[in-house]
């Protein structure tokens, strides 16, 4: 018999998405026979994912309202390209059921679950009735949208919060990535949280409805990838460890999620699948679960698309879970690949471990640095695999996210695989803006790290201000002094000072503690090189 993948599934696809994602998907169109279209926005008409595909269409001006958000525009597109599929990779668009169904409704094909898997899962608080009702442990809080603008219910809602428990969380009923997201210690401030996390929550997914949750702490948050096809059998293929994040958004992923033994997998898979099963899911989604010190898990959401770190679960099962996406879409049962990797997902063979690389400055509080790359370095060799859609001269906007690469290693187990990363790290360079690689580093040469100790408030623990969060800045503006001719900020070291403070090395080649810099080494930090070994 043929293998499903003998024949394309679909003839042309159109990705409505940009960036790195774009990229990905259009590579996995290449190789199973498609033809790939982009769309894209003013601000993206030289980027890769719009150079890389066979055809692309504008959208409109760089706010993603007025692009990468408009519904109209996106089936205009699809339909001006004769496209009969549509994968909308993650973020924008990729959760919003009216979405799902307007391209349902126009006879197209959507890479993704369902517009009422997305309906009865997307929406957090539809997610958490069903999870209830089939009996998986949800986070106490409340099952309905929280009254924010009528007066009358504020003492109601006080009187909810005060039978959850301090501190909770007010967070945002769609959407996700901390976005509506507010923490509140005490009563008093829960109007506010309420008002604000909606307003916010409406900004960016249009839909301002908020609910409240408590907050469990210390917790790790470990998620279930899930793929399930249209004949209603669903599988897990693994899960991830996403613990690493500041104000709520990820920095670090791991797959299998360390430390868990095979019994806790068996069980947070089985939860994950019982709970998208009676949702009805199809395609690939993925169950959040916080685990708590005593060892249980509790369900938080689920999100009813690709993630952005789908890339570590490929490199531990062995799968390309996009080309499973199309072939599901396309009406397939699971895939033979599928079903042997959810028979081992508990027992996994490899360890991988993914970073994100921002445009952030971690020494300001992870504050959004956009700007033009200058020099582009990532790394190679075994083991490694880079997402990216971004390259040297190539300018980073502040009207989308700031992340510009996701790092990813693997190996046997995960001290090896740490030891990789550490190495992996030390091989990039990025200069022209200031990024999160000093934090990236520090972090994986981390006691804490390497031992496993870790949970959700991980960041605010170990990120020290005065320490560790000074060094790392002093790296990062030397690594973006190499653009200026070597001169660093005033009050900073140069970019070719040593990096456990400022002054000279003692032991450089062809330079005097104190003196010039060399010529050689001059025209190296005009080239966007460090010539001296960290």
């Amino acid at each position: 018999m043929a293998s499903p993948a003998a024949k394309p599934p679909f003839r042309r696809v159109l990705i409505a998405n940009r960036g790195e994602i774009a990229l990905r998907v259009i590579r996995a169109c290449r190789e199973m026979g498609m033809s790939p279209v982009s769309v894209y926005s003013e601000a993206d008409a030289e980027a890769q994912h719009v150079r890389a595909a066979d055809d692309a269409v504008l959208l409109g001006p760089a706010s993603p309202a007025e692009s990468y958000l408009r519904i109209d525009r996106v089936l205009a597109a699809a339909r001006q390209m004769c496209a009969d599929a549509v994968h909308p990779g993650y973020g924008f668009l990729a959760e919003r059921a009216e979405f799902a169904r307007a391209v349902e409704d126009a006879g197209i094909t959507f890479i993704g679950p369902s517009s009422r898997a997305i309906s009865a899962l997307g929406d957090k608080l539809a997610a958490r009735r069903v999870a209830r009702e089939v009996g998986v442990p949800v986070v106490p809080g409340t099952f309905d949208p929280a009254p924010v603008y009528r007066p009358d219910d504020v003492a109601d809602i006080v009187e909810q919060a005060r039978a959850i428990g301090l501190p909770l969380l007010v967070k945002a009923s769609a959407g996700g990535g901390g976005r509506g997201m507010r923490r509140v210690e005490r009563l008093e401030e829960l109007p506010a949280a309420l008002i604000s996390g909606s307003r916010e929550a409406a900004a960016a997914f249009g839909d301002g409805a908020v609910y409240l949750e408590r907050e469990v702490r210390p917790a790790r948050h470990v998620e279930v990838q899930l793929l399930g096809d249209n004949a209603g059998h669903v599988v897990a293929v693994g899960e991830r460890d996403c613990s690493i994040q500041r104000r709520h958004q990820k920095l670090i992923e791991e797959a299998p999620a360390p430390g868990v033994t095979v019994e806790q997998r068996r069980v947070v898979h089985g939860l994950a699948v019982r709970a998208a099963t009676v949702a009805g899911l199809t395609n690939a989604a993925t169950a959040e679960f916080l685990l708590d010190p005593e060892g249980r898990f509790w369900f938080l959401e689920v999100n009813a698309r690709l993630q952005v770190e789908h890339g570590v679960t490929e490199l531990v099962s062995g799968l390309d879970l996009v080309r499973e996406q199309f072939l599901i879409a396309a009406g397939h049962p699971l895939s033979d690949e599928v079903l042997a990797a959810a028979a081992v997902a508990a027992e996994p063979v490899r360890h991988a471990i993914e970073v994100r690389l921002l445009a952030e400055d971690p020494a300001r509080g992870f504050t959004p640095t956009p700007g033009r790359i200058g020099s582009w370095t990532m790394p190679a060799g075994p083991g490694v695999r880079v997402d990216a859609a971004i390259d040297a001269g190539e300018r980073i906007p502040p009207e989308y996210d700031p992340m510009i690469a996701k790092l990813m290693v693997w190996a046997a187990d995960r001290p090896r695989a740490v030891r990789r990363l550490q190495r992996a790290l030390d091989e990039v360079e990025v200069t022209g803006i200031q990024t999160t690689l000093p934090f990236a580093r520090l972090l994986a040469r981390s006691p804490a790290f390497e031992a496993i100790d870790l949970s959700t408030g991980w960041v605010a623990e170990h990120w020290d201000p005065r320490g560790d969060r000074d060094r790392a800045r002093d790296i990062a503006l030397r690594a973006a002094a190499v653009l200026h001719e070597g001169h660093a900020p005033a009050g900073r070291p140069a970019a070719d000072a040593a990096p456990d403070g400022p002054g000279a090395r003692a032991n450089e080649p062809g330079r005097e503690r104190g003196s010039e810099p060399s010529a050689w080494a001059a025209a190296g930090r005009r080239s966007g090189v460090d010539r001296w070994p960290r």
